[in-house]
């Protein structure tokens, strides 16, 4: 008899064409949901009978609670090598296997580029009043060059920002709780002393941080009343290192100039949230890892742990 596995959120159905999930019959038997369940008990009619997950970080979380109600599962893989939305303690206890991916940080990293420079240049209004047969020109752009990104977070995304961010002739400055003087000389970005110092210099903020108990709304109100008047904010991080109230203030009084924002405090984001409607927003679904080369890598990888899982050597354990 076969097992089932069941890959979810396949918000784009793709992802049976992105592997080869028949190198797994007949032990194995794959099928896909594009649709979200918010609905616990929804979810749950879906995936029941499900022996192995297949899931993308920060979609779906396997809680406890959920796991304790998924009597067949025996194997999660998930995309990436980390995944806060499991609890890996339910699952150690239930002896179900974890295993992750590797991801490429170059998709988030030209993500987060295309959100500055979409703001900076106003490009998304432009074209709309250009297809609309409006305004001819209505806006005035900001230019990158001479100007100051200040990253928060100089990890692998911050680094290979730091070096676009060159090549467009900006200042890059960066500050973590961990960063080294080595780190920021080998990127070329000037080492601030703390968190204030790079708010009050950066014309750009771009947020490239973990979240943990640390960063958890590490930008808050006082944060953002220290950003120069007219500053843009990028985060394509993690929604919670933001105090997403506190933004909003920012954005409707004009303190901050512009947010461009792919991660959420809830998602998919309410139909009626602000943050849809504010014009000074520029803002896509939660698409930072969302390319092709991204999503083969997850799925081909996927495949491999599971092929690897049912011969007892399982790969990129997570337990």
């Amino acid at each position: 008899m076969s097992l089932n596995c069941i890959i979810l959120d396949d918000y784009q159905n793709v992802a049976l064409t992105l592997a080869d999930w028949a190198s797994l019959e007949p032990l194995v038997y794959t099928t896909s949901l594009s649709e979200h369940y918010a609905d616990q008990d929804e979810l749950v009619k879906h995936i029941a009978h499900a022996d192995i997950l297949v899931i993308m970080r920060e979609r779906t979380p396997l809680s406890a609670e959920l796991i304790g109600r998924l009597p067949n599962l025996k194997l999660v893989v998930t995309s990436g090598m980390r995944n806060a939305a499991i609890d890996l303690d339910a699952c150690a206890e239930r002896y179900i296997a974890v295993c992750g991916t590797a991801s490429s940080s170059a998709a988030p990293m030209e993500l987060s580029w295309g959100l500055l420079l979409g703001l900076a240049r106003h490009i998304v209004p432009e074209n709309q009043t250009l297809r609309s047969n409006g305004a001819w020109q209505h806006t005035l752009g900001i230019s990158l060059q001479g100007k100051t990104l200040g990253l928060v977070g100089l990890g692998k995304i911050g680094g290979e920002m730091a070096r676009v961010a060159q090549a467009f002739g900006m200042h890059v400055c960066a500050w973590s709780q961990n960063l080294t003087t080595e780190r920021a000389a080998e990127c070329g970005a000037e080492p601030m002393p703390s968190l204030t110092a790079l708010l009050t210099k950066s014309d750009v903020v771009s947020i490239h941080l973990v979240l943990s108990d640390r960063s958890r709304h590490l930008i808050d109100a006082d944060a953002l009343a220290q950003m120069k008047p007219g500053a843009l904010l990028i985060n394509t991080s993690r929604a919670g290192i933001v105090d997403q109230q506190a933004m909003i203030s920012a954005l409707q009084s004009g303190q901050l100039a512009g947010a461009g924002l792919d991660v959420f405090e809830q998602e998919p984001l309410p139909a009626d949230h602000p943050l849809r409607h504010l014009p000074n927003v520029l803002a896509t679904p939660h698409l930072g890892y969302v390319a092709d080369s991204n999503y083969r890598t997850y799925f081909t990888q996927a495949v491999e742990d599971i092929q690897g899982w049912l011969t007892a050597a399982p790969l990129r354990s997570l337990l």
